[in-house]
């Protein structure tokens, strides 16, 4: 018997709804509810402008005016005109937001310690809570240029140079890669993309210049749990509209037949193979795109 899967995402629902105290008056014991806990913790994190705030929470512009008053009376947040444009508001914390932020922080810490405690399998629980996470927050994936050695660049490096060295059938040994530093993939020369989702680094691409009109696409790479969203056609299309910012008139890019789901995307948006052009040992299958 298959049963119903409306059924098993109303279960679903049901289960994290009563997990995270969603429909608590008190969440986590603090005294105010999960919105007001939300709005707080977004300020906390670095998010200022209100309209930003309320896009990213998804609320109204009337729910979102009633939190706001609500942890301005209890003295948590103060919100002011944002000094570019009157016409916004930006809110910070007050001390005593700060201090009742990192109460919040750890006690959201220490539930969610002790919710992967319960489970034997701790690993495919996080597995799976990324898949859903990123299928629930795609429209709110944003693609950030970074230095490839950023924390986040080099954990996705990390990431993809790993999924390499697993599918390769002899490995894969940056080292023996060109640009294993990826230093040419910064401006002017080039850039690097990071897929972003809630503080979160889940995909990567690189576009390597020599400040000439051919450059290379590198180090295309989406997590597991975040594949068949269109994240990788994304990233694509942002590394080629700053390939055209940087005049670039010519792409190129290799790849592994063990990868065939990368060959598939590249024949499906507009390149067209062509001879070997370097002396990389690991790539047997090469693309080019005029732009």
């Amino acid at each position: 018997m298959t049963y119903d899967p409306v059924a098993r995402v109303r279960r679903f629902n049901r289960a994290v709804t009563s997990e995270v105290g969603a429909l608590d008056t008190s969440f986590l014991g603090r005294g105010r509810p999960l919105g007001a806990a939300r709005v707080l913790n977004s300020i906390g994190r670095g998010q200022s402008d209100v309209a930003v705030i309320r896009d990213y929470l998804g609320l109204d512009s009337g729910l979102m005016s009633r939190l706001l008053r609500s942890l301005e009376e209890e003295g948590l947040i103060e919100t002011v005109p944002n000094p570019q444009d009157a016409r916004r508001r930006v809110a910070r914390l007050t001390e005593t937001g700060h201090s009742e932020f990192q109460a919040y922080e750890a006690l959201s810490n220490a539930q969610a310690k002790t919710f992967l405690a319960r489970h034997r399998r701790p690993d495919e629980l996080l597995r799976a809570m990324d898949i859903v996470a990123s299928s629930l927050r795609r429209e709110q994936t944003v693609l950030e240029e970074k230095d490839p050695r950023h924390e986040d660049a080099s954990y996705c490096l990390r990431e993809y140079y790993g999924e390499l060295a697993r599918r390769f059938e002899k490995g894969f040994d940056v080292s023996l890669s060109r640009d294993p530093d990826a230093k040419d993939m910064i401006r002017p020369r080039g850039a690097f993309l990071v897929a972003m989702s809630d503080g979160l680094p889940i995909g990567c691409v690189g576009l390597k210049g020599n400040g000439g009109e051919v450059a290379e696409i590198k180090r295309l790479w989406v997590a597991p749990s975040a594949r068949g969203l269109g994240l990788a056609s994304r990233l694509m299309t942002d590394a080629e509209n700053i390939s055209r910012e940087l005049s670039i008139k010519l792409l190129r890019l290799d790849t592994n037949s063990a990868l065939p789901e990368a060959t598939q995307l590249y024949r499906g948006t507009g390149w067209s193979e062509i001879d070997r052009f370097n002396d990389d040992p690991y790539p047997d299958t090469f693309f080019e795109k005029r732009l």
